[in-house]
């Protein structure tokens, strides 16, 4: 099966709709599928559940998606960057399902592997585990979280090759690999489109196995959320 398409509209064609579930990687504006996303909002596909675990800033990443108002519904953990997405939840625009960092991360992960429900001490006494069960279990209370699974998951890697296979740059491999895993059809923007058996086996985060399509996105901006410098200290002579 040919994975590599020549475009992101190659790359998403026949698999957007309205209604659907989609997973999208990246942690801030490190490692997201930012060409990806951009075809999502081209396709003009609305009523969306997004599952990421922040929603960009305004004007990148989500932020589009948020700015064109085809997000119904985040589940994600931290949103506090993105004015536009504050001023949606608060006036009632956009559903939002919170959820703690690291549960979020094993919800999808159980999702990628099969695993409907687990129990977790995060959130145990407060509003996370209103409306869910609650278990002793040794003595101690645990909170039932279930597995996310997506219609369809977009990730950024650094490299890849024709098979799928693929390999994140640092912070990158926050979301991004298990999310790969979760969904019916994964599709990879990749910096480095490289030619298969170029890739160390050993150094390989996602086998190809679990991708579906592959895109070939080189130079890409590299966005930073805050800059932060520190003033420049007066050398002593």
């Amino acid at each position: 099966m040919q994975k590599v398409q020549s475009t992101v509209a190659e790359a998403l064609s026949g698999l957007l709709r309205d209604g659907m579930t989609i997973m999208s990687g990246g942690f801030g504006l490190c490692g997201i599928p930012e060409a990806l996303i951009e075809g999502i909002e081209r396709s003009g596909a609305r009523d969306l559940t997004v599952i990421s675990n922040n929603a960009g800033v305004d004007g990148i990443g989500l932020g589009r998606l948020l700015a064109t108002r085809q997000i119904r519904k985040m589940i994600s953990s931290y949103v506090g960057e993105n004015k536009l997405f504050a001023e949606q939840y608060l006036s009632g625009d956009l559903e939002l399902e919170f959820n703690p960092q690291g549960t979020l991360a094993e919800r999808i992960r159980a999702g990628g592997a099969g695993i409907p429900a687990f129990f977790t001490k995060t959130g145990v006494g407060t509003l996370i585990a209103e409306g869910k069960e609650v278990r002793t279990i040794d003595g101690e209370d645990y909170v039932l979280e279930t597995g996310l699974v997506a219609d369809l998951a977009i990730v950024h890697a650094h490299k890849g090759d024709a098979e799928g296979n693929l390999v994140y740059r640092m912070t990158a491999r926050n979301f991004n690999p298990m999310m790969a895993t979760a969904a019916q059809v994964t599709v990879a923007e990749v910096e480095h489109l490289v030619e298969t058996g170029n890739l160390d086996p050993d150094q390989v985060h996602t086998p190809g196995i679990f991708v579906d399509r592959i895109v070939h996105v080189p130079s890409r901006v590299k966005h930073i959320e805050q800059r932060t410098v520190r003033p420049r200290q007066k050398e002593i002579a």
